[in-house]
């Protein structure tokens, strides 16, 4: 049975390759997309995702806003890598579907509470604003979600600072909501993701599918592929958040491992960075794990299936 889940995400390059990956591969239901400010401010990221909606020819699923600003701290926003739409290289469409009159923070606390306990999965691929309003909304969402598997921060690494990823250091205090629920919590941050890199051979899988979302996933790896060789010195993109989504169709594309996490909130130089205690083995009532190590092949493979699946799609 299709695992459903919440996309709660900031499109995004990476963020669009995860909605395309949700919504194309058979082990997975998408519920419902929300958007939350990130990559670039809420009106800009949650037009991209209503125009990837088009491209990928979704309909059926509710698409809310979310929060336009973070719990407590100014905007911070990430065109040095998405440029200034937030999804810049290739042409969007105009978006056709309509957002849902809700809230996204509404609308997650209706999908959660509306399903038998254990059936929804949220995966944020953004900062943890919405899922952290929702949590403080309504609590009873905590037990009933299935697990959060979400992308951001790092056991070793961070891009935002020399110990934080974006995701976590553009609203710290939501995660350390997130991170502190008693709800399952799988870290899939920059240790795992940046094994995930958009190489030449990956790209001419992509390629090869032949198909418009295929050939626009192909114009963001371009464009995203240029300002990361620029911006942060890799010689091949680093494609972060389709790793959460492939993480819930198949845990086993990657292994994890159980360990407490929580998020600093005051250290000068460590404010967002995810600490994690590897010094012992994990408590029993750890609820906490981080990835560890990708299948490559599996998770690319899964990516271009998906795209083979979507197929063309009329505008």
């Amino acid at each position: 049975m299709a695992k459903k889940i919440i996309l709660d995400c900031d499109p995004g390059h990476d963020d669009a390759i995860a909605l395309l990956l949700a919504h194309g591969n058979p082990d997975i239901e998408l519920v419902a997309v929300t958007t939350v400010v990130g990559n670039q401010t809420l009106e800009k990221v949650t037009r991209n995702a209503l125009s990837v909606a088009r491209i990928a020819g979704i309909t059926g699923v509710p698409f809310a806003a979310g929060c336009p600003r973070p719990l407590v701290r100014a905007i911070e926003t990430a065109p040095d890598i998405h440029g200034e739409t937030g999804l810049d290289g290739p042409v969007l469409p105009e978006p056709t579907l309509e957002l849902d009159r809700r809230h996204a923070v509404d609308l997650i606390i209706d999908t959660v509470m509306s399903h038998a306990p254990g059936e929804i999965t949220l995966v944020p691929t953004a900062g943890l604003t919405n899922i952290a309003l929702a949590a403080r909304k309504e609590p009873r969402i905590v037990e009933r979600v299935r697990e959060v598997v979400l992308m951001g921060g790092g056991y070793h690494e961070g891009n935002w600072s020399a110990v934080a990823e974006f995701n976590i250091i553009i609203d710290p205090e939501a995660a350390h909501i997130v991170f502190n629920e008693s709800w399952p919590v799988t870290m899939v941050g920059l240790d795992l993701t940046h094994q995930a890199l958009a190489t030449p051979e990956v790209a001419e899988k992509i390629a090869a599918v032949g198909t418009g979302p295929a050939r626009f996933v192909g114009e963001l790896l371009d464009f995203f592929g240029a300002t990361y060789k620029e911006a942060q010195g890799f010689e091949h993109p680093p494609v972060h958040d389709p790793c959460a989504v492939a993480y819930v169709i198949d845990p086993s594309v990657m292994t994890v491992r159980r360990a407490p996490v929580d998020v600093e909130l005051s250290g000068g130089l460590t404010l967002g960075m995810t600490v994690t205690d590897f010094r012992a083995p994990a408590p029993a009532d750890c609820h906490t794990q981080v990835a560890v190590e990708l299948d490559r092949e599996r998770f690319w493979a899964l990516v271009v299936d998906a795209l083979e699946r979507i197929g063309d799609v009329e505008a």
